[in-house]
């Protein structure tokens, strides 16, 4: 990467701006400037897109980002020390990258982007979830992004993944899977960050279905599959009962058998059931 686009190598970026990775912040860097760029190729074709990037640290995703032709890159990034990196990338790619400082939980970031949009980033391990969860379940669908190829460890990428029956399939699973197409795309060793972190991590490429696979309110079926799977040991009419005196009839009436457990009820059990709740 730095031979195509002329900038310095990471570790000499890192090195410059003394960009010691912070624990707080969720920071793990990846240096390898080839695996940037292959994971900038997996958000599909990016010419005339804007794409969001979240936690973009010392740039290397940016670049790839850029190199691969993306027509504008919105970075939010929390961390001020990164600022100088990212004003180094700014100005050799001219009105293609534009940074936020700030908390990516917080920013309203549709003042910044232009349709289409797609998102792809090395999230900070400790926001990561949350801000998948409100990317999947806005009020209005389709959402604002046309796809997301998100780095995750490797554990929550294979929970978005999952399938009826597995140790990891649950919330995320039923949440990515109802409105988009998910797939791992990517498996990175520690050994690719700084600092290694001790799990190794994947990226995960969700692409948005037109239309949810089935009909629910995503605030009701994201309550259900929290409390569901809050104690996934349990028969669900024991898991449930928080949600009203009456869930076993409930759950006959969403064709659900209320001694069944939360790991055994496909995706379209859930949204029956979140049908149910919401009436």
């Amino acid at each position: 990467m730095a031979a195509l686009d002329g900038l310095p190598p990471l570790r000499e970026v890192i090195a410059t701006h003394e960009l010691v990775a912070k624990k707080q912040l969720g920071q793990n860097f990846l240096l390898d400037l080839n695996l940037t760029a292959r994971i900038a190729r997996a958000a599909g074709d990016l010419k005339g897109c804007d794409v969001l990037e979240v936690g973009p640290g010392p740039g290397g995703l940016t670049r790839g980002l850029l190199a691969e032709g993306a027509r504008k890159v919105l970075a939010v990034e929390k961390d001020p020390r990164c600022i100088p990196a990212l004003e180094e990338i700014a100005a050799h790619y001219p009105g293609r990258l534009e940074f936020i400082l700030g908390d990516a939980l917080e920013v309203n970031v549709l003042e910044h982007l232009e349709a289409p949009v797609r998102i792809c980033a090395n999230l900070p391990y400790n926001v990561g979830t949350e801000l998948l969860v409100r990317w999947l379940t806005p009020k209005v669908w389709p959402a604002f992004w046309q796809s997301l190829t998100l780095m995750f460890q490797r554990e929550v990428a294979e929970r978005i993944v999952a399938k009826p029956g597995s140790n990891h399939y649950g919330r995320l699973a039923i949440l990515a899977q109802w409105r988009t197409d998910a797939r791992i795309v990517l498996s990175l060793p520690p050994e690719a960050f700084s600092p290694p972190p001790k799990v190794h991590s994947a990226v995960v490429h969700l692409t948005a279905l037109p239309e949810p696979r089935f009909p629910a309110d995503p605030k009701v079926l994201e309550r259900v599959t929290a409390v569901a799977f809050n104690q996934r040991r349990k028969m669900l009419r024991s898991a449930l009962k928080s949600l009203g005196p009456d869930i076993e009839d409930r759950l006959r009436a969403a064709g659900i058998e209320p001694t069944r457990r939360a790991e055994e009820i496909p995706l379209e059990g859930f949204c029956a059931l979140a049908r149910e709740m919401a009436k």
